[in-house]
């Protein structure tokens, strides 16, 4: 597999520093030959200058080719030695204005080689480039401490800051792991609450309200009062209802899905067309519009959205007396939108009726909706009114039941 290429620059930062720095010791190498001594050797006065523009201009091409461009810098380094040991004045001035015998673009080679380079490879050009550049053959004041500063100093520096960066990325990515975690360990006792929860709920509330539906049942066969016969009913229908809620309940609370496929009919309680009749039975102006299909959503979804509008009816009533509420039921493959939009009070609410309720409605709508992975919305209309709202998902997006959810076929 061919190894990818490094790009040319690793950001246009890295570009403008990189071509600035470049053109700036160019234009000091210039200056340095224009107020300096020529060199003297067979190669013309301008060697030394070609030279060290040529080791400037590498720069631009560090982060593509670092390992040339560091040869590169020390063959120069090495040729100036040579060239000064056998040959003065070949590639430096017999009295050069600078006190470098590197090339001076050195240190910041240098500095930017620990970016690219491994630390290995870092210190040994940087050992070669200090022992030329300081040369201890015998050290001298003029020449020792300058060439360490030119070459070690900013090696070290360099190598420095890329362990520290690498350090703190390291520490932050740590602690982002172990927030990660702890967001983790969260989520599971979460869960383990909800099972718990739901345990408790399935085993002492099921059976009290089996009891109390098989009590019911009795009683409607037994009595031979009519009017008990039908309180018999009534309460045997409403504990069956309240059993099945419950079960979607505690499915929920469980990571489950539905119990199985069940549609809601007009019939049944949980057709929010009941809450509307029962709003416009009570004086409230109430209108209802249905698009789509309620056979989209599951049973879950449509007790939640029934929930909704139920709550917002109530308020409606307690707070909004004389005002009038529209119902909204849009039904398509991703969902349910559902909304209940109620107009200006028309005098002042009754304070008995006000106060009555726990002020926990919306939250417990919000967290409801919620629950079942869809958005909650409610606050003031412009112009007067109030709204609440909820997009709802055609079904629970849970682990178990999925495949008999029958708002999953739309997934």
């Amino acid at each position: 597999m061919t190894p990818a290429r490094r790009p040319l620059w690793p950001s246009r930062s890295d570009a403008c520093w990189l071509i600035f720095a470049a053109l700036v010791f160019t234009g000091m190498n210039v200056l340095l030959y224009a107020l300096g001594d020529r060199t003297t050797g067979a190669w013309g006065p301008a060697a030394g200058l070609v030279l060290q523009i040529a080791c400037d201009l590498s720069l631009v091409l560090l982060f593509r080719f670092p390992g040339p461009v560091c040869a590169f810098l020390t063959a120069a380094a090495v040729a100036m030695l040579a060239a000064d040991t056998f040959a003065p004045g070949l590639l430096m001035p017999l009295h050069p204005l600078a006190l470098t015998t590197v090339p001076t673009i050195t240190p910041v080679v240098l500095s930017q080689a620990a970016r690219v380079l491994d630390r290995r490879s870092v210190l040994l050009v940087a050992g070669v480039l200090a022992v030329i550049a300081a040369r201890p053959w015998p050290p001298t004041w003029a020449i020792t401490p300058f060439g360490l500063l030119n070459t070690a100093l900013p090696a070290l520096a360099s190598l420095y800051f890329q362990t520290r960066r690498q350090l703190l990325q390291s520490l932050r990515d740590r602690a982002e792991r172990a927030e990660r975690e702890q967001h983790l360990l969260a989520e599971q006792a979460r869960a383990a609450e909800r099972r718990r929860l739901a345990g408790e709920m399935h085993d002492v509330v099921t059976h009290r309200l089996s009891l109390m539906v098989l009590h019911a049942g009795a009683l409607g066969v037994t009595s031979a009062d009519p009017a008990a016969r039908t309180a018999a009913e009534d309460i045997r229908r409403e504990g069956a209802l309240a059993l099945d809620e419950l079960r979607d309940l505690v499915g929920v609370l469980r990571n489950g899905a539905e119990t199985g496929p069940r549609t809601l009919s007009p019939e049944e309680p949980g057709d929010p067309a009941r809450l509307v009749e029962e709003s416009r039975s009570v004086g409230v102006v109430t209108d209802l519009m249905v698009d789509g299909d309620p056979a989209q959503v599951s049973p879950t979804v449509a007790r939640t959205a029934y929930r909704l509008v139920q709550e917002a009816l109530t308020n409606v009533r307690k707070h909004a007396p004389g005002g009038s509420a529209t119902v909204s039921l849009r039904y398509h493959a991703g969902g349910l939108d559902v909304s209940v939009d109620s107009t200006a009070a028309a005098h002042p609410p009754d304070p008995a009726l006000a106060g009555s309720g726990s002020g926990a409605g919306l939250a417990g709508l919000r967290q409801r909706v919620e629950l079942v992975g869809g958005r909650f919305d409610a606050g003031p209309r412009p112009g007067g009114g109030f709204r609440v709202g909820a997009i709802l998902p055609a079904y629970v997006p849970t682990a178990e039941g999925t495949h008999c959810d029958p708002g999953a076929r739309g997934r």
